[in-house]
């Protein structure tokens, strides 16, 4: 698999907290930069027997095997399509290390407290546990996930355990 890039995650600023923004459809999604271990692009991975379809199978990274979730099965948004702008983000969370599948990241971007507010009880893709807030910035609206609770709920626990 060849490397897009590698997130440096050291510099981050005392006045806000760092969101990696990535697009699953028209939809623009955040999620914390000290998460990312780097962004990698799209290959086909090993599929497993019995896994979620949302689990698009794992791969072997530098001799880790990574299981890869593809965000749009698993948020059951429609026209999954893999393009030249698909890429893999790789995370750590808790312990592991786990990738998922993104149409494309566009940017980092820095949110005070002021910029997030509470998530809305309807209308959202992601379980609102999942949830921290709806990011505004620069005209832009920003679903921030909590990418540690969704990966390590009990759903997702289950899948991990497969793969162990």
């Amino acid at each position: 698999m060849a490397g897009i890039g590698h997130i440096d995650t050291q510099g981050s600023e005392a006045s806000g907290q760092e969101y990696l923004v990535f697009t699953l459809g028209t939809e623009e999604y955040g999620i914390d930069i000290l998460k990312v271990q780097e962004i990698r692009s799209y290959e086909t991975v090993t599929r497993i027997a019995n896994a979620p379809d949302f689990i698009k199978g794992v791969t072997n990274l530098r001799g880790v095997i990574v299981p890869i979730v593809d965000l749009r099965l698993k948020f059951n948004l429609a026209n999954v399509r893999y393009d030249h702008q698909t890429v893999v983000i790789i995370l750590n969370v808790a312990g592991r290390v786990v990738g998922i599948v993104v149409d494309g990241v566009s940017d980092v971007l820095t949110l005070t407290g002021d910029d997030i507010k509470a998530a809305p009880e309807f209308g959202v893709s992601v379980s609102n546990e999942h949830l921290t807030g709806l990011g505004s910035v620069e005209g832009r609206m920003l679903i921030l996930i909590d990418i540690e609770r969704m990966m390590t709920s009990a759903e997702m626990e289950l899948i991990e355990a497969e793969f162990a």
